[in-house]
This record gives C-alpha cells, structure tokens and sequence, in this order.
C-alpha cells in the first residue's frame, strides 16, 4: 500500500540508530538536507565527527546493547521533539565466531540480543507516543526495521545474529497487526550482504552501503512494507520453489 505521506522524504522527523558508519551514515548523507535528522550511536570519534559534518544532526550518545539506557535515551528524544515522522532501526552487530570456537565470547550473546532486537522493541514502544502524536494522526508514520536475508534462512556462523534477524521480522509482523488501525506503518528493508566494516574480510559481491541506503530510501518513499533488496528477491523466490537448495546455499554463505 502506497504511503502518500512518505512518497517524498522532505520536512520529516526522522529517528536513526546507528548512524555513525556504513548504510545509517548512507542513509544520513541522503535525507539530512532535507529533514529534521536525528541519529542515535555510542559516543565515540566517528559520533564526534558525524556533528561536525552535518552541524543540523542531532545526535544522541547511547549504547544500546545496555538496555538500562533505553529510558533515559526515549526521554531525550522526546524531549527534543514530541512528533517523530520515522523511525529508522538500523543498528546492528554481528559477531561470527561459532559456539566451538575457542575464542567465543560469551557476553557477546548478550549484547548481540540486545543491540540487535531488544532495544529495538524498546524503542518501538518508547517512542510510539511520537509516532501517535495528535499532530501525527494527521499523516502516516513509519517504523522501519533494517533486516537482512538471514532472518529468512540463516548460514551456519553468526547464530546469534541470525536468530535476532528472525526474531527481528517475527516481531515486526505482530507490531504491524497492533498498528494496523493506526497511522503508523511497520516497514522492513531485508538486506544481501553489504560492503561495511561488519563484514569486512567476509562474502562476495557486496552492494555498496550507499546503493543499500539508497534503496532503503527508496522503499520508504514507496510505502514498501517488505522491502526485499538485491538479493534478498531472489532467496525469497528460492525458499518457495525450492527451499531445500536456498537453506544448503545460505549455510554456507
């Protein structure tokens, strides 16, 4: 369903996670000129240099694999502003070594589980008051989830990962029916591998973080509820007609 209030990304509030690097940093570049932006991320140089770049961007120092902090960054933001057009949750870690691996580490369970999924249903609810603003009410409203291919079939490392992607699109399609009488749409972009710092060394024939950002825009714009970028079409179509073949090639992948 086409989303007329979002068919132009321009004078919108928009919330991003992770927005320091790869495809949130992507998505910044394209929509700040335009927009009221403002980006969540740990304090760190790269945050720093973010406000430099793009004096309008209001950032939020926060890490999000500690959900203590999830309250008090809500409150922040709705501080700043009580409407929130968008939320964009992309944030994201992926930690490859397998459970047999000597050197797994096992906070990593943890802090993958929180970054990854938890505190992206903390924020779906903490910010909702935003998104279902009176002023709100008066136009369509978007939470979009960043995804990727392996919440539809895993590979074998990065279990942890993988399962938080799946959790990720479960959780998604149960807020959607909640939202569905609202004015709040729940999107999801699902992604193929993309050339960032995650997966630096790892997989071929990556998009670029900005063709991926750049699609994700374009998804939103279009009302996309599921956007399957690149790849992921192909895998979707793969799992239907011979699913058997699709979860043998995303083992390895």
């Amino acid at each position: 369903m086409l989303n007329k209030d979002l068919k132009t990304l321009a004078n919108k509030t928009i919330v991003l996670t992770g927005g320091t690097s790869g495809i949130g940093y992507e998505i910044v570049r394209l929509l700040e000129s335009k927009n009221k932006i403002m980006v969540v991320a740990r304090a760190s140089e790269r945050l720093e240099k973010l406000k430099s770049e793009f004096p309008t961007v209001k950032t939020f120092a926060a890490d999000l694999s500690q959900p203590e902090q999830y309250k008090n960054l809500a409150s922040q933001i709705l501080h700043h502003s009580n409407t929130i057009d968008v939320l964009i949750n992309n944030a994201a870690v992926q930690y490859t070594p397998t459970f047999l691996d000597d050197h797994f580490s096992y906070p990593s369970i943890e802090s993958q589980i929180n970054l990854n999924f938890t505190s992206i249903c903390a924020l779906s609810y903490l910010l909702l008051p935003a998104l279902l603003h009176e002023e709100a009410t008066r136009r369509k409203t978007a939470i979009v989830n960043i995804n990727s291919g392996l919440a539809l079939a895993p590979k074998s490392s990065s279990a942890i990962y993988c399962a938080t992607k799946g959790a990720l699109d479960v959780f998604s399609q149960s807020l959607a029916y909640q939202l569905e009488h609202s004015n709040v749409q729940v999107m999801q972009a699902f992604l193929p591998i993309v050339d960032t710092s995650m997966t630096q060394g790892r997989g071929k024939n990556k998009i670029s973080a900005k063709q991926a950002a750049q699609a994700i825009v374009n998804g939103i714009e279009k009302g996309q509820l599921i956007n399957d970028i690149g790849k992921v079409a192909l895998l979707r179509v793969l799992l239907r007609v011979a699913p058997s073949i699709a979860k043998k090639i995303m083992k390895e992948a």
